[in-house]
């Protein structure tokens, strides 16, 4: 009988989640019904009533399943809400360790049977203690779904503090970059070379990574979930400003609502000017995409889908336009497109405001970390000795 109530839940919660699908892939949905309790699936569906934006409640519903499955095999209870102290100690503890200690002693770290559940569950892949930076995501997502739910946690604590500092120090795990490779205009130009062909499929992947790149590096997500009610034709402007003879370039808005970095009432746009119009235009023209989602899936005989690409889709065409290039797919994500705007930006010299205006990158501080790379290699600093 048990057995039954719990299959009852589970398809229930599968339900409910259904109401999320815009902002969670269908394949997870089965799997986080499981995960998940019905408190969770209760106030996922509040956060998105509330306006929370998609990738953040897409990172939370993610999160949740994650902690959710390690407090089970790490105690053999469900998640309590709050957590306690020794909990969030055990977390840091669990997946912030030292290498070198845990060859010396095997009880270091992750408990070998929760590591094996995890595994099982493909909720854990990497091997290796985690990385700093996602174990600070967890545990403020973590951090923030206490505080939906009206209670305190000890996240703030000093322990807490004291304990990540420790163990990111003992970790040693160097921070890794998103894309080990910026796709700078010389890379991107090889990209294009790959995918100049007139098939449906080439037309796509032109028009996708053209935009992407020059409406400021847009992330994954945002080129995946562009749609054609977000275009809007601008005026013709000079290609040339400066000259008043020079020729005019098409023009378009891109209205990008709410975005990592932005909510739906900041009324962000960007600007596309001359050839990724054009590519952007054809695309759209002999696909018949005339509403919904710009960039769509190709089945193998040329078929487009009504549904958008994932932005899992968009990191593959990337890759796969890579290797077509004679690059290695390994080096780049789709990440890549946006810290190569920048690095492009920096290398011709345009300045990091007037950049950030097209980037909206809310950090200067993030973005200039691509103009001090720039200007390291075209600097004297490092020629003193050549």
């Amino acid at each position: 009988m048990a057995e039954t109530v719990s299959s009852d839940a589970v398809h229930r919660r599968a339900e409910q989640l259904d109401a999320l699908d815009a902002i969670l892939p269908f394949d997870r949905r089965d799997q986080l019904a499981t995960l998940l309790t019905d408190d969770d699936v209760a106030t996922l569906k509040h956060l998105a009533s509330e306006g929370m934006g998609d990738n953040t409640l897409r990172a939370l519903a993610s999160d949740l399943g994650y902690l959710e499955t390690w407090c089970q095999l790490a105690t053999g209870t469900p998640l309590p809400w709050p957590a306690p102290e020794s909990l969030l100690l055990k977390f840091v503890a669990h997946h912030l360790w030292d290498p070198e200690k845990r060859a010396e002693d095997p009880n270091h770290g992750m408990p070998v049977e929760v590591e094996a559940g995890l595994r099982s569950g493909r909720l854990l892949r990497a091997d290796g203690p985690h990385a700093p930076e996602t174990v600070r995501r967890r545990l403020t997502s973590w951090s923030i779904l206490t505080r939906w739910r009206g209670l305190n946690g000890s996240f703030d604590g000093p322990s807490l503090k004291s304990a990540l500092r420790l163990a990111v120090r003992a970790s040693a795990r160097p921070r890794q970059r998103k894309s080990k490779k910026a796709v700078t205009g010389d890379i991107l130009a090889k990209l294009l070379d790959a995918c100049a062909g007139e098939r449906l499929v080439d037309l796509r992947d032109r028009a996708l990574l053209l935009l992407a790149f020059a409406s400021g590096g847009r992330r994954r997500s945002e080129v995946a979930a562009l749609r054609v009610e977000d275009l809007a034709d601008e005026d013709p402007v000079q290609a040339d400003p400066s000259i008043p003879d020079s020729p005019s370039l098409p023009c378009l808005a891109i209205q990008l609502g709410r975005t990592k970095t932005t909510t739906s009432d900041d009324d962000e746009h960007v600007l596309l000017i001359g050839r990724p119009v054009v590519a952007l235009r054809q695309w759209l023209e002999v696909a018949d995409v005339k509403a919904g989602p710009v960039f769509r899936r190709i089945d193998q005989w040329g078929n487009i889908d009504r549904r958008a690409l994932t932005p899992q889709s968009v990191n593959l065409i990337l890759k796969n336009r890579c290797k077509q290039a004679s690059l290695d797919p390994t080096l780049f994500s789709a990440h890549g497109l946006r810290s190569g705007y920048l690095t492009e930006a920096a290398n011709r010299g345009i300045p990091l405001p007037e950049a950030m205006q097209q980037s909206l990158h809310k950090s200067v501080t993030q973005a200039a970390r691509y103009y001090n790379d720039a200007e390291r290699k075209h600097g004297r600093a490092a020629r003193l000795v050549t």
